[in-house]
């Protein structure tokens, strides 16, 4: 048996009421992949927080090749070859993919060598990354690999990643199953957490399941299968059951006509994508990460800019609008009634050193009666509704959302979207990262507004919950529309050849 690089003995965390974790006893051994599992609030991220040197356990103590620690800051961390990729980005948007890597390093900075490095590391593993590019010219999943190769570069021999697949494609992701399938072969030690158990099936040796910060126990991957580890985190059965009722009083809300965009290099991203979303209905949108599903939502929400076509808003009582070549705060100004949930929750949708109920104000400060004053109050309850009804994990509504776990940080988001009781909800990946039981909440939060008359438009990358939550699906592949299907009657073969193959829309 291996012996233990990394050793937990009864450490546990608390903020104020809340226990993140609660006398943890857990082993992470030499060369082996563990996947650390657990619902959202479990405790996983603050525990491997506390390794990296973010969070300081209130008792307990950490090994590290069993000896003791004391690993006060994320330098502490890293000199004990300690490397943590976190789920929320933390670049600097102004540097350069270089200087980003080498941040906070001692020493004299010589770029050309530091750039020299970063090649070599990605030639071997198969990253492409521009160390001269701009963090604010980089897509989300180019972001994410920045953080990636930002921890290699630092020789980490311990490494912890914090839904490092929610932002990468398929290929992306098996890239960097080879990475740490080579550094696992090199002796080193890897955490991943995820809630894809596909991925912990593919990936992982051993899996540790926390269940309200409290350790549970653990499994050998290979002698498990996903419905043991589902209920072992939740400690009961759930399958997938969508409550999925049929569309009524549908009418035409959002119609989309030519729609192209073309990206600064000017390749196009959408290229005539037509359709209509309608209300009282879900509108799901597949396609393989990248085929313009973030570029379509973008320019119906007024933040792309659009070479051509229309995206026609149809009210209830009034002439059709054009959103092309409107703002956002045009869009709201003009009444209409339109939510959009990004994927990027805390660089798009909330501000993270702030609290929740003033990123709950963020979406109605401009819309007070008074030009002099700032009704705080309003805000508040929401934030106090919302932690309620979502069931948010947070010490108070006075919390930072940085510090919240990333599915509580998408409930603030989705709630606070929803309570403006929107004509359109837009939702990009609105489950991404998220256990099981949050993402049945988020299910139930579309379907009522779905039963309320709302248009919603669900961008997903999971084919069986579009398929079971959907009423249409429409397939994107290379930013063309290949196909629109009734999700009653296909199935994910269907979808997956109109993902990989262009056509007409049906």
């Amino acid at each position: 048996m291996s012996e233990a690089a990394v050793s937990f003995r009864r450490v546990t965390k608390t903020f104020g009421s809340v226990i993140a974790n609660s006398n943890i006893n857990l082993d992470i051994k030499k060369g082996e992949i563990l996947s650390l599992l657990g619902e959202n609030g479990s405790g996983k991220t603050t525990l491997m927080n506390m390794l990296a040197g973010i969070y300081y356990p209130d008792s307990g103590q950490i090994y590290i090749n069993d000896e003791p620690v004391i690993i006060k800051s994320p330098k502490d961390a890293f000199d004990l070859g300690i490397g943590m990729v976190h789920q929320h980005f933390k670049l600097i948007d102004v540097l350069t993919t270089a200087e980003n890597i080498v941040l906070g390093l001692e020493g004299r900075l010589n770029l050309k060598d530091t750039e020299k490095k970063i090649k070599e590391i990605c030639d071997k593993y198969g990253f492409e990354v521009d160390p001269q590019k701009k963090i604010y010219d980089l897509s989300v999943s180019e972001k994410q690999t920045v953080e990636i190769v930002k921890v290699l570069y630092r020789g980490a021999e311990i490494l912890i990643l914090d839904e490092p697949t929610a932002v990468l494609t398929p290929q992306e992701t098996e890239k960097l199953f080879k990475v740490m399938r080579n550094m696992k072969a090199d002796g080193k030690s890897i955490i991943i957490i995820t809630h894809k158990l596909h991925e912990v099936k593919a990936i992982s040796d051993r899996v540790a399941i926390l269940r309200k910060g409290e350790f549970i126990g653990d499994m050998i991957t290979s002698e498990s299968n996903e419905e043991q580890m589902t209920q072992m985190m939740v400690a009961r059965h759930l399958f997938l059951n969508i409550d999925r009722k049929k569309p009524v009083n549908v009418k035409p809300r959002i119609e989309v006509k030519g729609l192209t965009v073309k990206d600064p290099a000017g390749i196009y991203k959408l290229k005539d994508v037509s359709f209509t979303a309608n209300s009282g209905e879900v509108l799901g949108i597949a396609g393989i990460s990248g085929c313009g599903q973030k570029e379509l939502l973008e320019s119906i929400a007024g933040l792309q800019k659009v070479e051509s076509g229309s995206v026609l808003y149809k009210p209830d009582d009034k002439e059709p609008v054009d959103l092309i070549g409107k703002d956002p705060r045009q869009i709201h100004e003009m009444g209409i009634s339109l939510s959009f949930v990004p994927e990027d929750r805390l660089g798009m949708g909330l501000v993270g050193n702030m609290d929740l109920a003033d990123n709950m104000m963020l979406r109605s400060f401009r819309s007070g009666k008074s030009k002099l004053f700032t009704d705080r109050k309003t805000p508040r309850e929401l934030a106090k509704t919302v932690v309620r009804d979502l069931e948010v994990i947070t010490p108070s509504i006075e919390t930072p959302v940085r510090r919240l776990s990333g599915g509580n940080v998408q409930k603030v988001l989705l709630g606070r979207e929803i309570s403006s009781h929107p004509k359109v909800l837009m939702t990009a990946y609105a489950v991404r990262g998220l256990d099981i039981n949050s993402s049945y909440t988020i299910y139930d939060l579309i379907n009522k507004q779905k039963e309320g008359g709302t248009a919603v438009i669900y961008v997903g990358e999971d084919l069986d919950v579009l398929l079971e939550l959907a009423d249409r699906i429409l397939v994107l592949c290379d930013g063309e529309v290949s196909g629109i299907v009734d999700a009653e009657t296909t199935d994910k073969n269907t979808l997956g050849l109109l993902m990989t193959k262009k056509g007409g829309a049906a």
